[in-house]
C-alpha cells in the first residue's frame, strides 16, 4: 500500500471505521489521485496520477463507488466533526449555508436528471435550460484563520431527483425545501447541543421549513430573504378568560415592507455591515421589527424582519427574516452575508476539482461521487490547515496581482506539493532502475508550481 503523508493520515483517521481495511486503502489512493489529477476526475485519471494505472486489479477502485458497503451520510457526519474541531471554537454557533447546485449530466442511464434553469449561464434577460442532476448542499460557513475570510465548506449533499423520476417510480416528489428540512433535522441529530444558524436564499423562505426549524426541542435559527409584499401581522391578542373558539393565530395586518421602505417617517439606523461581497465592509441603513408571517392553511411563524437599504443607491433594497425574535439585526446581516461564499465554493469545485467531469452512471455511484467531490473541497481545506497554520501568507503573488491572503487554489497547491514531495514513498509508479537526469532547481520549482496550480 502506498502511504500518505503523516499529516494527511491524521486528518483521515476518523474516517477509517466507516470502511473495511482494504476499501480504506483504495479510498486513500482515490483521494490522492483526485487531488493530483488535473482535468477530468474519473477513477482512471486518479489511478494515473498516483502511478497505479498498471495494476491489473483496477476494477477494485471502481467498486469503491459502485459496490462497496459504506455510508456517505456517515462520512458527512465525520467530516462535519473534523471541520467544527478545526474552525469553530467551543461556544460559537454553527453557521451553515443551504443551497442547490446543478451537475450537468446527459444520457439515458442518468434517470434522476431533470431540465432546470442554469443559474451560471442565465441572467435577468436571458434564460438557459440544461439537463442536470440537482444537489441540495449543506456547507459550514466558518472563518478560516490562515485565509482571513469565511469559506463555505461542504459536508453533506442530497440528490433531489426530478419530478419525472419520482412519477415514473410512483414516489412522492419532494421539493428542495423538503430536502433542506431533512438535512437540517439530520444536522440537529448530529449536533444536539450546539447553537445552529442556517442561512439560505429566498427560495427556501417556506413557512413549513421555518416552522419545522423553530419547533424543535433545540430550535435551529433560520435566516433567509423575505418578500417585500409578505403578509405580516401583529402577534395574536391574549386570550380572555372563558373565551370561546379556537385561539387566534395572528393579530391585525401590518403594512407591507415595501410601504415601510417608502414611508418618509421610517427611522433608519446607519450601520457598517461586515462580510459584504469580497469580504469588505459597507455602510448601510437598516430598520427592524417583529411580526407574524401567516398564509392561509399554513402555520403562523413569528419572526424578526430586517429591512436593508443603501443610502447611496448602490444596490436594491432587500429584507431578511430570522426565526429568532431576540436576534441582533447586525448579527442577522453578518450571518446572511456569509452565504455568498457558497457560490465561490461551487465555482472552485467545478474549476479546480472537476465536479462535472465524472462519468459514473450506476445509481449508487451517482449518489456517491458528486457528494465526494463537493466534500473534497473541505478535505483539501483540512489538509491545508495543517500546513497553513505554520506558514501563514503562503499565497501565489505576481507583479500585476498582489494577493494578500491564500485562496483555495493556493490551498490545493500546498496539498499537491506535499503529495509530490512524498512521492518517493507514496506514489512512485516507475521502475527503480531509472536514469537520473540533472536539471536546475529553479526549473524543477517552476515545473512543480505549474503542475500544482493546474485546474
Amino acid at each position: 500500500m502506498r502511504t500518505l503523508p503523516n499529516e494527511m493520515i491524521r486528518v483521515l483517521r476518523p474516517f477509517a471505521p466507516l470502511f473495511s481495511e482494504r476499501v480504506f486503502e483504495h479510498v486513500q489512493a482515490l483521494l490522492a489521485g483526485a487531488i493530483l489529477a488535473p482535468g477530468k476526475r474519473t477513477v482512471g485519471s486518479a489511478l494515473r496520477a498516483t502511478g497505479l494505472d498498471r495494476q491489473k486489479t483496477f476494477h477494485r477502485y471502481h467498486r469503491v463507488l459502485s459496490r462497496a458497503a459504506w455510508s456517505s451520510r456517515e462520512a458527512g457526519r465525520v467530516l462535519l466533526e473534523s471541520l467544527v474541531e478545526a474552525y469553530v471554537p467551543e461556544g460559537e454557533p454553527l453557521v451553515v449555508g443551504l443551497d442547490e447546485t446543478l451537475e450537468r449530466r446527459r444520457g439515458e442511464k442518468i434517470d434522476a436528471k431533470g431540465i432546470y434553469r442554469d443559474p451560471a449561464r442565465s441572467s435577468h434577460s436571458h434564460f438557459v435550460k440544461t439537463s442536470a442532476l440537482r444537489w441540495v448542499c449543506v456547507t459550514l460557513l466558518a472563518e478560516v484563520p490562515w485565509a482571513s475570510r469565511v469559506w463555505a465548506l461542504p459536508f453533506l449533499s442530497a440528490l433531489a431527483p426530478s419530478e419525472r423520476y419520482c412519477r415514473k417510480r410512483g414516489k412522492r416528489h419532494k421539493k428542495t425545501t423538503d430536502w433542506a428540512r431533512q438535512t437540517l433535522l439530520q444536522l440537529r441529530r448530529w449536533q444536539p447541543r450546539r447553537e445552529i444558524a442556517a442561512v439560505a436564499d429566498g427560495g427556501y423562505a417556506s413557512l413549513k421549513l421555518l416552522e419545522s426549524c423553530r419547533s424543535l426541542e433545540n430550535p435551529i435559527t433560520f435566516i433567509t430573504r423575505l418578500r417585500l409584499d409578505a403578509a405580516l401581522y401583529e402577534p395574536p391578542p391574549p386570550r380572555e378568560p372563558r373565551q370561546n373558539g379556537r385561539p387566534r393565530l395572528k393579530g391585525e395586518r401590518l403594512p407591507n415592507l415595501s410601504a415601510v421602505l417608502e414611508d418618509p417617517k421610517t427611522a433608519w439606523t446607519p450601520i457598517t455591515a461586515g462580510g459584504w461581497y469580497g469580504g469588505t465592509e459597507r455602510a448601510v441603513e437598516i430598520v427592524s421589527g417583529t411580526a407574524v408571517w401567516h398564509s392561509t392553511g399554513l402555520s403562523a411563524v413569528p419572526l424578526r424582519w430586517v429591512l436593508i437599504r443603501d443610502p447611496h443607491g448602490g444596490f436594491e433594497s432587500r429584507a431578511l427574516l430570522c426565526t429568532d425574535l431576540a436576534a441582533d439585526p447586525e448579527r442577522i446581516i453578518s450571518h446572511f452575508a456569509r452565504r455568498w461564499q457558497m457560490e465561490s465554493t461551487f465555482q472552485e469545485v467545478r474549476q479546480r476539482l472537476g465536479f462535472e467531469t465524472r462519468r459514473r452512471w450506476s445509481e449508487k455511484a451517482i449518489r456517491r461521487t458528486a457528494p465526494a467531490l463537493l466534500a473534497l473541497f473541505s478535505v483539501v481545506a483540512l489538509f491545508a490547515h495543517q500546513k497553513k497554520t505554520r506558514t501563514p501568507g503562503a499565497a501565489r503573488r505576481t507583479a500585476w496581482y498582489e494577493k494578500g491572503h491564500p485562496t483555495f487554489s493556493d490551498a490545493l497547491a500546498v496539498v499537491r506539493k506535499e503529495l509530490w514531495a512524498h512521492q518517493e514513498e507514496a506514489f512512485r509508479g516507475s521502475v527503480p532502475e531509472s536514469d537520473t537526469v540533472k536539471v536546475p532547481r529553479e526549473f524543477v520549482e517552476r515545473l512543480t508550481e505549474a503542475v500544482c496550480y493546474a485546474a
